[in-house]
């Protein structure tokens, strides 16, 4: 927009205004709560299933494209409920159970999302395991630490031929295995198991759910260790949904014409509370039509995203800030695209990274363009051990925050340091991580609050309801020579959306040196167009994109004042971060510490006098 132009309005959002209770200790420990109450809930996920299947049983619930047709098929409520019924029949004859979980591999497909809700039906633990550890992994090392964990009863494979390196290293495990396609005399098949004949078992052991119940073994992301499995209730997931319908102010599922369901267009894994259990969950509480997005935010998959979402025109969209950038950079070209996009949208939400303010200033122009409004930006905070704990539920005009506590939470804010450390409390927080006690012990305060070990920090100290911000990890922030604190939380994303598109992250160094360092990994897709115009000259490629590299470096550290904002000193790392030693999560988040560790000699050279091979002075 124009300076000076006042901007348009935001597109309807409704939810209610912050009404926010703040308690202040003379410790300077702060309490945060919604005066709002929680609101409707289903008693667990898969009475809501057949509560949905109950009222309109032919509407569609999952839609997923054929591989061999590229058509979508269609699962309806209805339809998803007789074949739950039939696999949780199968899964009690398998002897499934409470202590005996069901444990899939492969990613979002129909199948997978039946069998989720299936193995709960009766009570046994859905345990969806993140893809990469059977198909990315060398040594299948998080793959056995997450089945001796929990000890499943029945490994469920979409396609048995990708997974069975990661079968045969899970040795004589005992499991029935089953699979969409590849069955074999040793593999049952999926089809037949979803033709089993439901008897009445299947619906007393439904009978005896309740908020206690162990739904899913959810794995933390393997950030600072081996991943932890997190016992995730039916009360959990079920106090996030009420807290959600507490900020409500519609109504849920209204009377109105079948084509104007709510569509959601969605790829997040179902291996994470992000996908699973806040926008499967929640699309299944509001009778939505949930379309599983084949696509990817990385170069090889993107264009299945962008070409679903043409088709689909979603009324809502959830995803990294990356894929935001990879839509924007798409519709700023094609506007056949920005109509589609924006034709049903409500609000557009982001989360595992902070937004940058130029991408939440080119989507909200890209949103006027198409519809003469911006568009409400909005995002959930929270994590596997404790399910969603706040969101951003009113119209903001910046970006950063994290917003303000879910009804039924408490936020508990520490003073740790120069920051405040993030405690939670509540009703979707888990007992404790499963047969970990030494864990257990660690993880929660003498007030029993969750430890996150992440930092927030007020809009405004005087008024609450503005919302609180980001303000990085507790234990990822180092102090330079001078006594500077550095925080990474907020620089590296900062610094990252500042040397867009060349780069896709970076790590940050400088503990105890006299000024901070910057370790980047290229984009793929940008530097294979480096590669490219180099004519396949890769030493060139290298050398161009490092001096353009530079260029966007010393523009950033023009903009900012503090000696802890500037990058002195940055190289290029060629080698990708590793999943298997720690530098990366499956969900895309880089453990900062594990790569300095690992790369010490990359460090090394960064401070170095003179510097070392590779190393660029800015």
């Amino acid at each position: 927009m124009a300076d000076g132009q006042a901007l348009p309005p935001f597109r309807p959002l409704p939810q209610k205004q912050p009404d926010i209770e703040a308690v202040r200790k003379p410790d300077g420990t702060v309490y945060l709560t919604q005066r709002h109450e929680p609101g409707d809930r289903p008693k667990t996920i898969p009475h809501c299933l057949d509560e949905r299947a109950a009222e309109h049983p032919d509407r569609p619930w999952l839609k997923q494209r054929d591989p061999e047709t590229d058509e979508w098929r269609v699962l309806t409520y209805g339809e998803g409920k007789a074949q739950t019924d039939a696999l949780a029949q199968a899964f009690l004859d398998m002897g499934a159970g409470p202590d005996s979980p069901v444990m899939i591999l492969s990613g979002n497909t129909i199948e997978s999302a039946l069998v989720i809700v299936a193995a709960q039906k009766i009570g046994a633990p859905a345990a969806p395991i993140s893809v990469p550890y059977s198909t990315m992994s060398t040594d299948f090392g998080k793959l056995k630490h997450c089945f001796e964990s929990v000890q499943p009863k029945a490994i469920f494979v979409q396609d048995l031929e990708p997974f069975k390196p990661a079968l045969e290293a899970l040795g004589a495990h005992g499991c029935t295995v089953f699979a969409k396609n590849g069955a074999t005399n040793e593999v049952q098949a999926f089809d037949t198991l979803a033709q089993t004949k439901p008897t009445e078992a299947v619906e007393a052991a439904k009978a005896r759910l309740g908020d206690d119940s162990v739904a899913k073994y959810l794995f933390t992301s393997g950030s600072t260790g081996m991943p932890k499995p997190v016992p995730t209730t039916q009360g959990a997931m079920c106090s996030m949904i009420a807290g959600q319908e507490g900020l409500r102010d519609d109504a849920r599922d209204p009377e109105h014409d079948p084509d104007e369901v709510a569509q959601v267009l969605d790829w997040l894994p179902w291996n994470h509370i992000s996908g699973s259990n806040v926008n499967f969950n929640g699309a299944l509480w509001n009778g939505a039509t949930f379309w599983i997005d084949g696509g990817k935010p990385t170069p090889q998959l993107f264009g299945e995203t962008i070409r679903n979402i043409r088709e689909v025109s979603p009324t809502t969209f959830g995803t990294a800030p990356i894929a935001l950038s990879m839509l924007a950079d798409a519709m700023e070209q094609d506007d056949e695209l920005l109509k589609a996009f924006f034709k049903n949208m409500k609000s557009v939400g982001y989360g595992g990274a902070t937004l940058s303010d130029d991408l939440y200033g080119r989507l909200q122009d890209l949103a006027i363009k198409a519809t003469g409004k911006r568009i409400p930006i909005v995002t959930m905070y929270g994590a596997t051990e404790t399910q969603g704990i706040t969101v951003v539920h009113w119209e903001v005009e910046r970006v950063g925050l994290i917003g303000l506590p879910l009804p039924g939470m408490t936020l508990k804010l520490v003073p740790n340091g120069a920051k405040l450390e993030v405690r939670v409390k509540g009703p979707s927080v888990m007992p404790g991580y499963h047969e970990m006690p030494e864990k257990n012990a660690e993880a929660f305060d003498e007030e029993g609050y969750y430890k996150l070990g992440d930092a927030a920090r007020f809009v405004d100290e005087d008024e609450p309801n503005k919302g609180i911000v980001f303000d990085g990890r507790v234990g990822e922030d180092f102090k330079l020579s001078t006594g500077t604190w550095v925080s990474v939380g907020t620089l590296r994303p900062d610094l990252v959306a500042a040397c867009s598109p060349l780069v896709f992250d970076a790590v940050l160094a400088g503990q105890d040196k006299n000024f901070a360092t910057a370790m980047f990994w290229p984009s793929q897709a940008t530097f294979e167009n480096y590669a490219k115009q180099a004519g396949g000259d890769m030493a060139k490629a290298l050398a161009q994109f490092t001096e353009d590299l530079a260029a966007k470096v010393r523009a950033f550290n023009e903009g900012e004042k503090g000696s802890s904002r500037k990058i002195k000193r940055f190289l290029v790392m060629t080698e990708p971060p590793s999943i298997d030693a720690g530098e990366i999560t499956d969900k895309g988040y880089v453990n900062q510490r594990a790569v300095s560790d690992r790369r010490q000699e990359l460090v090394q050279a960064l401070y170095a006098e003179p510097p070392g091979e590779g190393v660029v002075v800015v």
